[in-house]
């Protein structure tokens, strides 16, 4: 993930200077140095400190951050995270993309980590590929900072059967036995399914996990008794923190959330002037 994220950099900077300078700093600053600090200004957990210094580190590799937090880590509001001490016209130009990806990755662990509390360790969470192209293993990593686990990284590392591949190859039992034909075991197979004659069908096609989608409790609560744990269970479709509880009840192994990385209210962080 490490060339990922130098490169994550250099397009957002590129995206900020557009081959020109920081024309505001580079005007009113020449050599001078400073001292700065991270406010953290909600409280929830942290993700990104280290993308947050190979930002800053990106455009002076002088500039010195120091932090006792690591990923992962409960943070509170007007908590000091990090001090920065450089030259400012570094650490300004620096700053939004620093706190950028420092608010994004931590506003998913937090998130994350609201769902996982309300499961009391009877269920696991999930993350989706409903993510930012080109940040999806960083979105990821903050799903596990925040206590969740990651579903499949992409197409190619889990069979997913969906409603769509269902329908275009005529049945489950159809679908699965063409992978099978292909992979063998190479790969788990997941199963989207949506009542009970499809779980049914899941389950005698030998399928290694079984998606329950957009069931309401009762069915979810049948599903996962026919099951009888010959198949991993999942509940999937709108999941939301007012659901997550009772869901968790009804004995499933998994419950995936798409709102992890696609709706995401971003972590409060503040860069301020001084020594506190």
């Amino acid at each position: 993930m490490k060339d990922q994220i130098l490169e994550l950099i250099k397009i957002a900077f590129k995206e900020d200077l557009n081959e020109m300078e920081d024309v505001t700093s580079s005007a009113i600053f020449q050599n001078e140095e400073d001292h700065f600090y991270l406010l953290a200004k909600d409280t929830g957990i942290l993700c990104g400190i280290e993308i947050f210094e190979k930002t800053f580190l990106a455009v002076d590799p002088e500039i010195i951050i120091k932090t006792d937090f690591q990923d992962g880590d409960k943070i509170r509001s007007n908590e000091i995270i990090a001090t920065i001490q450089g030259k400012v016209a570094a650490i300004l130009q620096a700053e939004r993309t620093a706190l950028n990806l420092l608010s994004h990755l931590s506003g998913i662990a937090t998130k994350t980590n609201e769902f996982v509390k309300l499961t009391k360790g009877k269920t696991k969470i999930l993350d989706t590929r409903k993510t930012l192209p080109g940040l999806r293993k960083m979105q990821k990593y903050a799903v596990r900072c925040g206590g969740g686990e990651n579903h499949r990284m992409g197409l190619y590392d889990m069979v997913m059967i969906k409603d769509n591949h269902i329908d275009a190859a005529g049945s489950i039992g159809k679908a699965v036995k063409k992978i099978r034909n292909k992979w063998g075991n190479k790969f788990q197979i997941e199963v989207e399914t949506r009542n009970i004659y499809e779980v049914q069908q899941a389950l005698d096609s030998g399928a290694d996990r079984i998606m329950l989608d957009n069931m309401n409790l009762e069915m979810m609560q049948k599903a996962v008794k026919l099951i009888s744990k010959r198949a991993e269970t999942e509940a999937s479709g709108n999941m939301t923190l007012d659901r997550i509880s009772e869901v968790s009840q009804t004995g499933v192994d998994y419950i995936s959330v798409g709102e992890l990385t696609h709706t995401i209210k971003a972590f409060d962080f503040s860069l301020k002037r001084g020594i506190k």
